[in-house]
């Protein structure tokens, strides 16, 4: 560690020393500019109109402004909007904010942009299953052009917490449970939103969001209380955001909930301490929606005047939608509370955004780009393409999949198979439920020759099994029966969590009745979570994970079925075989008493095993891959050194297809204790029959690290596993000696 910091010193200081010698860069002048700037605005504005920039105010469902807003922007006391978009509705309000007030300040336009503005991609937590930070980057970068040619500036995402309770419906907005995958999303979604410069005209700014641990909510609980050790937080929580930062996020939103008794939108030591001191954040935070009036809910502040004072000490820039900066701000300085460097502060790290954002200088958008820029062809192929790359083959006996496009009859049965809302998921933006293509469309298209039989069976959440005789006679009539099951787009996301994981209603009485006819039977779920599927798992011969993919998941899961697309996705969150099993993730500490089936007592349960029904990291493909021939590059090195791990990836099976070789390691003996293990490291890999591979995963002190007895971010000497395989649980195994020099 030592060694790590004075390396870091000297460093410093030859940066320093050049910075010195050198002119300044375009790109310091242009910073410098920038903050000129604000300092020369900051110095004519008055109280008022500073407060105005610290207030975000709710647009109409339509996306309208309000008649106040109006007003407002022609007085310079309104800062910024939440759901107002569109071109032309945008324009007419900047318009009157930029020419009209006396400061002439712009607004900026934010907007739930999570998955797709009007072209709609798998929910985040179904990109995260393609295990492919590029196509990530890519929708993102989609979504944000289509959403800048709308007039929006900035997106509520990316949704970066780590989830490990499926039953917290918002595990669909993120990437999982793992924090080295988590990580590599955040900065794939941050970079495709913002790009190299968000100032251009297909770029809008990112939010890390919620910050923090929100993901670790009670009871899987939405809004719910959360108790969480600093070792977790810095080594679980807090990476997805660092990376955001290291990826050049401008902006974060403060959490809903409480975190080890302070909440997160009053919480000085990760609002002030961590952001702005360790991680020398210099964006702005905003709240969530009316997160900064719920602080006297939480019970740490008795009134309104309370609640603003809590919250702009801690760091919290922007109040989401309350009133409570601008009506109490005046009063809290008056009397001392609050001080005028505060209020400056958070006005200037605003600014400093919009600056950033190119709006002083280009506050307009083009208002005949926005028809061609959104839902166009391009698009609409790319979310396809990436929607595919998504999909998980959890299960696929007997090569039930893929189906012969020669196939006569199809029964399409299930409450999922043509319900386009439901294609979409949870935050679809401006995506429209008519253009989204169904499961039924997708096959239709697929096989205009095949005879498609369709019938519902029972909706989602049905308790009585009526239509179910349709659809067994369309089973019975059929060569192969497909049923698509599993969630409701509304039953993820916010405030939408469940207590049980299993599939709602009577959809598995419905699948039982159908595999009952003989037929075979394909399962298709979609889902915003992981689900409790035993029964599927143990009788059904196929089964595939399609989340809710989005615009294009018809197609999609059609282009899969039929092995037009060899299926590579995997999973990024562990399915339990029970809910009583949750939370279960992969790397999980070992305990002094590691379950063993023929010890009573150990860790583990008398009612069900303590393994998972589908192990993280885990999905299956058409064709067959053989890793082997795992070697180190050095089986001693020291503190700061760097171990190259190479293995042979090899296509045995008669398909082109995808494998996610996937790099997991384990710190045998330290001083706190280590999860049984970590990934590290991951690549997908498309190899053709027959084809090998070799792959060369890195690791060094980045990868080795954690934070000690001491909370020292440090690689200590000994023992590391090192292990390497398609899932996590199917692994080859070797080590390596970290030595104390």
């Amino acid at each position: 560690m030592k060694s790590t910091r004075l390396v870091s010193c000297l460093a410093f200081s030859i940066a320093v020393l050049l910075s010195l010698a050198s002119p300044p860069s375009s790109h310091s002048q242009k910073g410098q500019n920038v903050e000129a700037r604000i300092n020369a605005l900051l110095g004519r504005m008055t109280l008022a109109e500073k407060l105005a920039q610290l207030q975000q105010l709710d647009g109409e469902a339509n996306g309208n402004f309000r008649p106040e807003h109006v007003q407002l922007a022609r007085q310079g006391l309104l800062g910024s909007t939440l759901n107002v978009r569109g071109a032309q509705k945008t324009n007419e309000l900047q318009r009157i904010a930029v020419t009209e007030s006396r400061l002439k300040i712009p607004l900026i336009f934010g907007f739930d942009v999570i998955h797709g503005y009007r072209t709609i991609f798998p929910i985040p937590l179904g990109e995260a299953a393609s295990w492919d930070p590029a196509a990530v980057e890519r929708a993102a970068g989609i979504a944000a052009a289509e959403a800048t040619a709308a007039g929006v500036h900035w997106t509520f995402a990316p949704m970066v917490d780590i989830a490990r309770d499926p039953r917290w419906g918002r595990i669909a907005e993120g990437s999982g449970e793992d924090t080295y995958l988590g990580s590599l999303m955040a900065r794939a979604r941050v970079r495709g939103f913002q790009g190299r410069d968000y100032s251009a005209g297909d770029k809008i700014v990112a939010c890390a969001k919620h910050w923090v641990a929100y993901g670790a909510a009670e009871a899987g609980r939405d809004y719910n209380t959360t108790d969480v050790s600093e070792r977790t937080l810095r080594e679980v929580y807090f990476p997805p955001f660092k990376a955001a930062v290291d990826a050049g996020v401008g902006t974060f939103m403060s959490a809903f909930n409480d975190l080890n008794g302070v909440p997160a939108s009053a919480n000085h030591f990760t609002l002030t301490d961590v952001l702005r001191r360790e991680w020398k954040f210099d964006g702005f935070v905003v709240s969530d929606y009316t997160s900064v009036e719920e602080l006297i809910k939480h019970g740490v502040a008795a009134n309104g005047a309370d609640a603003a004072r809590e919250a702009l000490n801690a760091g919290v820039d922007m109040e989401m939608v309350s009133r409570l900066y601008n009506k109490h701000a005046g009063e809290l300085m008056r009397e001392g509370t609050l001080s005028q460097q505060t209020i400056d502060e958070a006005v200037r790290r605003i600014l400093r955004i919009k600056f950033r954002l190119g709006l002083f200088d280009k506050p307009y958008t083009d208002e005949a780009l926005e028809s061609a820029a959104t839902f166009n062809s391009a698009s609409v192929s790319a979310a396809r393409e990436i929607a595919a790359r998504s999909l998980v083959l959890l299960k696929n006996d007997h090569q039930t999949l893929p189906l012969a496009k020669s196939v006569r009859s199809i029964a399409l049965i299930g409450p999922l198979a043509d319900s386009r809302p439901d294609m979409l998921g949870s935050w679809s933006g401006d995506g429209k439920a008519e253009d989204a293509v169904t499961l039924l469309q997708g096959l239709k298209s697929k096989l205009p020759q095949t005879t498609i039989k369709y019938a519902k069976g029972c909706e989602v959440r049905c308790d009585k099994a009526d239509g179910f005789e349709e659809a067994l006679r369309a089973a019975r009539d059929s060569d192969v029966a497909i049923v698509a099951v599993g969630e409701s787009a509304d039953m993820s996301g916010e405030a939408a969590s469940r207590s049980s994981l299993d599939l709602p209603g009577l959809q598995l009485d419905l699948v039982k009745a159908v595999q009952a006819t003989g037929k075979p039977t394909v399962v298709v779920l979609m889902n915003g979570r992981s689900l409790t599927i035993n029964w599927l798992a143990e009788n059904t011969p196929a089964i595939l994970e399609t989340w809710f993919a989005g615009s294009q998941a018809g197609n999609a899961i059609a282009d899969v079925l039929f092995g037009d697309v060899n299926p590579g996705g995997k999973l990024p969150v562990t399915f339990p075989r029970a809910v009583g099993q949750v939370p279960l993730y992969y790397n999980h500490m070992n305990t002094g008493r590691p379950p063993d089936a023929n010890n009573k007592y150990s860790s583990k349960y008398l009612d069900v095993p303590w393994t998972p029904l589908f192990p993280f990291g885990y999905g299956l493909s058409y064709t067959q891959f053989k890793i082997t021939n795992l070697q180190l590059s050095a089986r001693r090195i020291p503190l700061n050194g760097k171990v190259t791990v190479s293995v042979d990836i090899e296509n045995t099976g008669k398909r082109t297809g995808d494998e996610v070789v996937q790099l997991y390691i384990r710190d045998v003996a330290a001083s706190v204790t280590r999860p049984v293990k970590e990934l590290k490291g991951f690549q997908r890999v498309t190899l053709q029959p027959g084809e090998k591979k070799r792959i060369e995963l890195m690791l060094g002190p980045e990868q080795l690290a954690f934070w000690n007895r001491q909370m020292r971010f440090t690689v200590e000497p000994g023992e590391f596993k090192v292990m390497v395989g398609a899932n996590s649980e199917d692994l080859l195994e070797t080590a390596f000696e970290v030595e104390n020099r």
